[in-house]
């Protein structure tokens, strides 16, 4: 078990966009922080849901019949199934919390898309007491 950490310390610490770091594990799921601007892609996650949580600045989670908009502090819960494509005008921090098994951006692969393994690099001790 790690020592006691700051997911936003993390996030604030990354240094690419829309790619998430896993800062721990419970159970079945990560929980993943990340830094983004700008927009991710349309994709859905067949068989898992996805928890966002704002940890600085907005986010806004575009779904086919409408538009979510969270600021800090906030969460949502994407379905799974549900199409949907992450937009942050400005820079954003977000927390997510998915299971093991959830692909960066579902069956769509892009120039954004991060692999787990990738997702799993340590990050820089930021954060930790």
């Amino acid at each position: 078990m790690r020592d006691a950490i700051s997911p936003a310390a993390v996030a604030a610490g990354l240094t690419e966009l829309w790619s998430p770091r896993v800062v721990a594990e419970l159970d079945d799921s990560y929980v993943k922080v990340a830094k983004v601007q700008g927009t991710l892609a349309w994709h859905s996650h067949d068989d898992e849901d996805e928890l966002f949580y704002i940890l600085k600045g907005t986010l806004a989670i575009e779904m086919e019949d409408r538009t979510v908009v969270l600021n800090e502090g906030e969460t949502f819960v994407v379905p799974k199934g549900v199409r949907h494509n992450p937009v942050a005008e400005q820079e954003c921090h977000i927390m997510l919390i998915e299971r093991k098994s959830t692909l960066h951006t579902g069956s769509e692969v892009t120039g954004k898309t991060r692999s787990v393994a990738d997702q799993l690099r340590p990050v820089s001790s930021a954060g930790q007491p």
